[in-house]
């Protein structure tokens, strides 16, 4: 059984780290660390802010819709 739940629970940081919703638990952990009484965004606007200094960068592209 203990290898079951050491395979899951490498699977489950994989997929947390390949699809970027480790992202924001990093961004909270270091805004935390740098500054413990700073407001932190909440996910949707951290998402937010992600994608659109994404759609911004040319070097990632561009959306044509």
């Amino acid at each position: 059984m203990g290898g079951l739940r050491r395979a899951l629970t490498k699977a489950r940081y994989y997929v947390r780290e390949f699809s970027g919703e480790a992202a924001y638990d990093r961004y909270v952990a270091h805004a935390r660390a740098h500054d413990p009484d700073a407001g932190v965004l909440t996910r949707r606007a951290f998402e937010r802010a992600r994608t659109d200094a994404r759609e911004a960068d040319p070097r990632e592209g561009f959306r044509c819709c």
